[in-house]
């Protein structure tokens, strides 16, 4: 029975949905986030009912709905209450829009039935029936009376997917339809990110989750135990029922049929979620993109509503609000672009702590945004993500200067190190070339964009503690130039971006930072240049075969192997090269591309001052902005004992040792030969000039003397240190341990601390060449540092097994048992070996193998092992032939004055003097400390000679050539800890 509305005042709200032909659901205008909504039904009308899940619809009850929608979702309404049904808890309405009755139009157009009064006809329920008479006349609607007009006004319903995915066959469809825009009706929204839609024109109900997001749960009820269902749950959109009421369940019906339920209550702003969805596409038509399918059959795409008269993104408008979660697994099925602006609109609604982030904590970032900007002219390729530029604020050829610049946001393959057997990574080689030609000697603007604490990776490091670190500057760095580069977006940046350049062509990959982390300031374009290369696949995104190049490092071999290359870089005469590296004013590293060797390289005849010496820096730095990594042409003229080759060197067709010279940086030491040198009298023009102006070393030049600025008639610094001799090996040569080294008492603690376990199961440790082991030394069974030189050929077989190891901290070698080893702590083999190999410089001592080789082994042991005592050790030259250490007498080699202080006398003169060993032959075009050091030992190996002792028992020894042999002795003599 029909009952009048309580109030008969107006109300205003909004239609948030339609469900059916005469349902509508109106929400109030109000400023809450959620504001509160009733469900209406059109006063007096009876719509045809929708088909529920596997039924069928009533015939135009689709059209029915559709009129209605269409008419009202969205819309600003008025409405009243006109009566209520006891027991059921919708309203009849009548509802303006505007000043159109929504009742009469859709009694007009045919949509609805008046129903019958029951009771007091109204003057509105009336002109609904007058105008439902009308519509019936002209066969309109549902009136509509013309042959197979019934029929075709049901819809032909596919099976419904939603909680049957085995209704649809997802994988087909998205085949069908991957990447095209699909049309669509929302009919019903379970969370925010979660939409139930027909597909058109097929009527397939599905449920469709919306790619890249997840929006908080809107809860659930799990049932404890089965009931039994004595009615049919509801399956109109949206959950709704139509306007009829069904009548009220009986207390047994209730008792029965009322399952036990769970609550589930919803995640925060689960609710505000899905309202914010709800009031954008619920009932509304959209264009849905499928993304993929999910292993459950669940289509993911990206939904798109209209607004206005252009389209907005769900996902985008979700996530800037702050109503959801940026989500990878989904998003990794999206375009790259699409994926990027969803994380960056995650990124910003953090930052603005919006709605699910109110709580949000940035994580610690051990990075920090800075903001510097500068010019300069590019002097260093380090890699391909690290240059170094010369700023032109400070002055010209300053080493503070130059500012080194790592790339933001970019990471390049490795380069390695030659030095430790580290090979350069694929593409490595690559990156920096394409650097090299692009950016060297070239004017770049630099923006600084952000530090990061970086910590120290070598073994001082790792005995120091995890606080050692250095700080690392980042930026993006733009090539200026009028051309228009074709491989780099065209954005507006100042210049050509070198990262997006590097990053465009495969040489490098664009790091994945964490929210809230500082970042390139261009990260949209560089991830855009990472997406086309690797479509192109191109570099390191190639499934082909990375280049390979073996290059020959001839700085890290022997001078025997640097000799054997001399005929093959001579025979070209003059040959195209590469600086890659200053290493003084007139010696560099080269690399070679026609021979693939890297060599070190000195300028014939110019010699500039040495390091420590005043003008040194300066005329590095000249060299530095001159070649450093320029295309260089040079001449080879010969090889020197280190294995350095000397010639004439030649940048833009000008001889950078007239360069040198013209700068005073350099003076020509004619004695080596000036008829070999090319453009000999042009480098003796250049010194007289510098010489005339007085430049830098010439400052002081007086004409017809040799008066310079003091450095070269001060004895030169020579480096020096305190040292403890710990093992003798023969030949002049000898291990030490620096005294002052703090190392030294760290790895003894860290050894005896160590909590050594029984002999290793057989199998389980196995020891190769070169592995870092802890051994036990058999003079006095102490456990120590030591790697391994040969052991048994497979794995080991016994517990006897012999393996030969060479004690790193102490420079003894000895062959020990399987069971005298133990694996070595990383924490203690992280440390470089503390025995440094030494030789006594100046001298040519007799090896084991050689006449009076064990005398001079016994003389140099007498005088440096027979009690424990302090040398000062005065390094006189650095032999790096050796390469890298790989046993005794293996390695670089200090060649040093080892002197007695309490004495005061050398044990280079009291071997000389014991007739043991004997002066190196003399070189042309000596410097003067090297023969004032000859001439003063001179005297002793005079002695030795006069009183026959020694190798001079029978008179004068034969001459040998210039060269100083370095054998590895394999025999060990005395040693001691």
């Amino acid at each position: 029975m029909a009952q009048p509305a309580v109030s008969s005042g107006w109300l205003r709200g909004k239609v948030k949905a339609v469900p059916s032909g005469d349902t509508l659901v109106i929400m109030g205008v109000t400023k809450a986030e959620i504001p509160p909504e009733k469900t209406v039904v059109l006063a007096h009308l009876s719509a045809p009912r929708l088909a529920r899940r596997g039924g069928q619809d009533d015939p135009f009850a689709w059209d029915s709905r559709e009129y209605l929608r269409k008419l009202c979702i969205g819309k600003d309404v008025v409405f009243r209450t006109e009566y209520t049904i006891p027991n059921f808890s919708r309203e009849f309405c009548s509802v303006f829009i505007g000043s159109t009755n929504v009742g009469n139009e859709v009694v007009t157009r045919g949509w609805a039935k008046v129903k019958e009064a029951k009771g007091e006809v109204t003057p509105e329920h009336t002109e609904l029936l007058r105008l439902e008479e009308q519509a019936r006349q002209q066969g309109v609607g549902l009136w509509d009376r013309s042959p197979g007009s019934v029929d075709a006004a049901i819809r032909n319903l596919p099976p419904s997917a939603v909680g049957d995915p085995s209704n649809l066959d997802a994988m087909g469809l998205l085949a069908a339809n991957k990447g095209k825009s699909m049309e669509a009706i929302v009919e019903q929204v379970r969370d925010g990110s979660s939409l139930r839609v027909y597909l058109l024109p097929e009527f397939q109900f599905v449920q469709v989750f919306v790619a890249g997001i997840q929006a908080p749960s809107m809860g659930r009820r799990t049932t404890q135990e089965p009931t039994i269902a004595t009615e049919i749950p509801s399956d109109e959109p949206n959950g709704e029922t139509n306007g009829e009421s069904r009548g009220p369940l009986t207390s047994a019906q209730r008792v029965t049929s009322s399952p036990a339920f769970n609550e589930v209550s919803p995640d925060a702003f689960g609710r505000e979620a899905k309202h914010f969805t709800e009031i954008r596409v619920l009932n509304r038509d959209v264009r849905i993109v499928l993304e993929g399918v999910d292993k459950f059959s669940n289509l993911i795409g990206s939904v798109y509503y209209p607004d206005g008269e252009s389209a907005k993104d769900l996902a985008m408008e979700l996530i800037e609000n702050g109503y959801a979660k940026y989500v990878e697994w989904s998003a990794s099925m999206m375009e790259d672009e699409a994926r990027r602006k969803l994380k960056a609109a995650e990124l910003q609604a953090k930052k603005s702590k919006l709605r699910l982030w109110t709580n949000y904590v940035p994580p610690a970032t051990n990075s920090k945004a800075i903001s510097d900007n500068f010019t300069g002219k590019v002097v260093e390729v380090v890699s391909g993500d690290c240059i170094i530029v010369a700023d032109d604020s400070l002055p010209f050829g300053s080493p503070a200067a130059e500012r080194r610049v790592n790339l933001s946001s970019i990471r390049c393959p490795k380069l390695g190190n030659p030095r430790r057997d580290e090979k350069p990574a694929p593409y490595a080689r690559e990156a920096r070339e394409l650097l090299r030609t692009r950016l060297i000697g070239r004017q770049v603007q630099v923006s600084m964009e952000y530090s990061r604490k970086v910590p120290l990776a070598d073994g001082s490091a790792a005995l120091a503690g995890p606080a050692d670190s250095r700080v690392m500057g980042f930026g993006s760095v733009f090539l200026l130039s009028q051309g228009k580069e074709s491989d780099t977006s065209a954005t507006q940046q100042p210049g050509v971006n070198v990262a997006e350049l590097i990053i465009s062509r495969g040489f490098g990959t664009v790091i994945r930072h964490r929210d809230f982390e500082e970042r390139s300031n261009y990260y949209e374009n560089l991830l855009a240049a990472e997406s086309r290369a690797t479509t192109g696949k191109k570099g390191i995104h190639s499934a082909k075969d990375p280049p390979s190049m073996h290059v020959t490092d001839l700085l890290t071999t022997s001078a025997k192997k640097a000799k054997d290359f001399l005929p093959f870089l001579q025979r070209n005469r003059r040959m195209t090269a590469v600086v890659e590296y200053v290493l003084s004013g007139h010696r560099f590293k080269l690399f070679v591309p026609k021979e693939t060797c890297s060599i070190a390289f000195s300028l014939s005849g110019v010699r500039c001052p040495g390091r420590d010496e005043p003008y040194s820096n300066d005329a590095i730095s000249l060299m530095r902005r001159k070649i450093m990594q320029r295309d260089v042409e040079i001449e080879v003229e010969t090889v020197d004992r280190t294995g350095t080759f000397l010639g004439s060197l030649w940048e833009s067709k000008t001889n950078v040792g007239i360069t040198l010279l013209e700068a005073g940086l350099a003076r020509l030491q004619t004695g080596f030969g000036a008829d070999r040198i090319p453009d000999a009298h042009l480098l003796s023009q250049a010194e007289l000039s510098a010489k005339k102006q007085k430049l830098k070393i010439w400052e002081n030049y007086v004409e017809g003397e040799e008066v310079t600025n003091g450095a070269t008639n001060d004895k030169k610094q020579k480096e020096e240190f305190k040292v403890v001799v710990t093992e003798v090996i023969g030949g002049g040569k000898f291990y030490v341990q620096a005294v002052a080294d703090q190392k030294v008492a760290l790895i003894q603690q860290q050894l005896a601390s160590l909590n050594l376990k029984e002999a290793p199961v057989i199998g389980a440790f196995n020891p190769k060449k070169g592995d870092l082991v802890l051994a036990q030394f058999s003079a006095d069974n102490s456990w120590n540092r030591a790697m391994v030189v040969t052991g048994p050929r497979g794995a080991v077989q016994t517990a006897k097994d012999k393996f030969e190891v060479f004690y790193i901290d102490y420079g003894n070698q000895e062959t020990v048992t399987y069971n005298q080893l133990r694996p070595l702590d990383p924490s203690v083999s992280s440390a470089p070996g503390l025995a440094q190999l030494c030789q006594l410089a100046y001298l040519k001592v007799p090896s084991l193998e050689e006449d009076y080789g064990h005398e001079a082994a016994m003389h140099l042991s007498e005088h440096t092992l027979s009690e424990p005592k302090e040398f000062k050790a005065v390094i006189e030259e650095r032999d790096t032939s050796g390469g890298k250490v790989k046993g005794q007498g293996t390695g670089n080699i200090l060649l040093v004055t080892l002197v007695n202080e309490e004495s005061d006398t050398s044990v280079n003169a009291i071997m000389l003097k014991g007739g043991v060993a004997r002066l190196e032959k003399r070189r042309r075009w000596e410097p003067k400390d090297r023969q004032q050091m000859l001439d003063e030992l001179e005297k002793y190996q005079a002695e030795a000679r006069t009183k026959r002792l020694g190798m001079w028992e029978y008179g004068d020894i034969e001459s040998d050539d210039e060269e100083n042999p370095l054998p590895g002795a394999k025999k060990a003599g005395a040693g001691k800890r």
